[in-house]
C-alpha cells in the first residue's frame, strides 16, 4: 500500500488473532496493516478483567467464545462481520512513534476520522490525551466510554482502540462499529436482570454505528470492505 504499509488478511479464531502476529514478529521493522476476520463470535476481555464478568453458561449456550487480549480495557463482542477489525503494527523509531502510550493513539484516531468522513460521516471528534467520556459501564465494556484517540460522533463512540507494545514496536487494535445493538453482549455478562435492562438502555445511547448513521441520513450503508479501503487510503 502507498506509504510503505504491507497489508495482509488474517482469518482465524479470535483467540489466535489476539495471541500473536507472526509476520510482524518475524520482521518488526516493517509497517503492517492486518484486516482481521474472526471465524467465530467471541467476547474479548481486557488484560486485567476477571473472567467472572461473563456468564459462562450463557456464552457457551450461545456458541460465543470467551478470550482475552493482552491490552487493557473492557469487554468487546466481536462477530465475523462487525465490528470492522483492523490491526496496525508500527515499528519503534517510525515518525509516528510516541513513547507516551496515550499520545500514541492520536494519529490512529485521526486516520479513522478521516476514513469515516470519506464514507459520509461529519461532525466526528477524536478524543485527545485528556480524560474522555465515561459511563458506569466503562470499566466493564470497552464501548461504554471514550478513551484517548477514539472516535465519536455527538459524544457517541464509533471507533475503539487498544494497544500493546514491546521494544520493537507497537501493535494497535482498532474496531469500527457498523451496526450497534448492545443487547447480545449485555446478555452474556454476569449481571442481574435489572442491571441488564439499564445497561442496554444506557449503552444504546453511548455508541453508534457507521451504517446506522449513514442510512439514517438517506445514504447507502458502507460495507466492511468500504471502511477498510477508506481507512487504508487515510493512512496512505
Amino acid at each position: 500500500m502507498p506509504g510503505e504499509w504491507l497489508v495482509e488478511e488474517r482469518v482465524a479464531a479470535p483467540t489466535e488473532l489476539h495471541a500473536s502476529w507472526p509476520t510482524a514478529e518475524r520482521d518488526p521493522g516493517v509497517k503492517r496493516l492486518a484486516v482481521c476476520q474472526p471465524t467465530r463470535p467471541a467476547i474479548v476481555l481486557g488484560s486485567t478483567q476477571s473472567s467472572d464478568v461473563v456468564d459462562a453458561q450463557a456464552a457457551q449456550a450461545a456458541g460465543i467464545d470467551v478470550v482475552r487480549r493482552r491490552s487493557g480495557g473492557g469487554a468487546v463482542l466481536v462477530m465475523p462481520d462487525d465490528p470492522v477489525w483492523v490491526d496496525l503494527w508500527l515499528p519503534a523509531g517510525d515518525g509516528r512513534w510516541s513513547a507516551d502510550v496515550t499520545v500514541a493513539f492520536a494519529w490512529v484516531g485521526a486516520a479513522w476520522a478521516a476514513a469515516l468522513g470519506r464514507v459520509g460521516l461529519a461532525g466526528l471528534e477524536v478524543q485527545g490525551s485528556g480524560p474522555g467520556a465515561r459511563t458506569r459501564w466503562s470499566s466493564l465494556i470497552c464501548f461504554g466510554g471514550i478513551g484517548a484517540g477514539e472516535v465519536s460522533m455527538a459524544a457517541r463512540k464509533v471507533v475503539g482502540l487498544a494497544q500493546r507494545r514491546n521494544r520493537t514496536g507497537v501493535w494497535f487494535h482498532t474496531a469500527c462499529v457498523r451496526y450497534w445493538d448492545p443487547t447480545l453482549l449485555v446478555k452474556m455478562l454476569d449481571l442481574a436482570p435489572s442491571q441488564r435492562a439499564v445497561a442496554v438502555e444506557e449503552l444504546a445511547g453511548a455508541v453508534t454505528g457507521v451504517a446506522d448513521e449513514v442510512t439514517a441520513r438517506g445514504g447507502s450503508a458502507p460495507s466492511a470492505a468500504d471502511l477498510v479501503a477508506a481507512f487504508s487510503n487515510s493512512l496512505a
